[in-house]
């Protein structure tokens, strides 16, 4: 029965991360949702400031620190290896709904607005292409392992994962981090550029140069030369590849 509701638990998880993953795709580009970056009660400037950086700032501390290998190897004598996985995930997933739920909007100065037609469009490619980049990424790693399902479903058949092994698919021979990659296109590519939107932009971006700096730390002490040789050939951000 443990195993069962270990199950559905990992599931239940799994389903709210992705309505909240895909509801912050629209909130991000202001489309398909009823409040987005940029729309909704505002309140003063400083108001505005002080929540989005407090939201930001919970977001990534809750992100960051529930990731590092030193916290997991305390956090699983409280909580069952088997849904350590998937209890992060819902942790990530109620401080991005609280981000997306409190977010005041700060539309002005707008810091740019594209009125060519073809720009904005080309814009509007980026910005999908990287939801797409980031999603495609995530399968080429195993997505239902870094969401937390695989592992509740081997519990449930009595297998064992296999353990990590270190591997350079499709994406990963030209740049070091591709979901990363795909938030930050996400983040920056828009025809309407509003101070809000720049604060989003920025404060997730330095998370993200944090967290990266944190992940190849942990990334070196798993896969040791075979991963610093990787990471001298390959870039971190932007593709391209160096001699060996």
């Amino acid at each position: 029965m443990g195993a069962f509701f270990s199950l559905v638990y990992g599931v239940v998880v799994y389903v709210l991360f992705i309505a909240t993953f895909l509801y912050a795709i629209g909130f991000v580009g202001n489309v398909f949702v009823p409040k987005s970056i940029d729309t909704g009660a505002s309140g003063s400037l400083a108001q505005a400031l002080v929540a989005d950086l407090s939201l930001l700032a919970v977001f990534a501390i809750q992100h960051s620190a529930m990731a590092r290998r030193s916290f997991k190897a305390h956090w699983t004598r409280i909580v069952s290896p088997v849904v350590e996985r998937s209890t992060y995930v819902l942790a990530a997933t109620l401080a991005l709904a609280l981000l997306l739920w409190q977010w005041r909007p700060i539309a002005e100065p707008v810091i740019w607005r594209l009125h060519d037609p073809l720009t904005a469009k080309l814009l509007w490619v980026v910005f999908w292409l990287g939801w797409g980049v980031l999603l495609t990424s995530s399968f080429l790693i195993d997505h239902f392992e870094l969401f937390g399902v695989k592992q509740v479903v081997a519990n449930l058949n009595g297998s064992e994962l296999p353990q990590p092994e270190f591997r350079t698919p499709l994406f990963y021979r030209f740049v070091r981090h591709p979901i990363y990659l795909g938030f930050l296109l996400g983040f920056w590519a828009t025809p309407v550029m509003t101070a809000g939107h720049l604060l989003f932009a920025v404060g997730c971006t330095g998370y993200i140069l944090i967290g990266i700096w944190f992940e190849e730390r942990d990334l070196v002490a798993q896969f040791g030369d075979r991963y610093l040789r990787y990471r001298r050939q390959v870039g971190m951000l932007v593709p391209g590849r160096r001699a060996p």
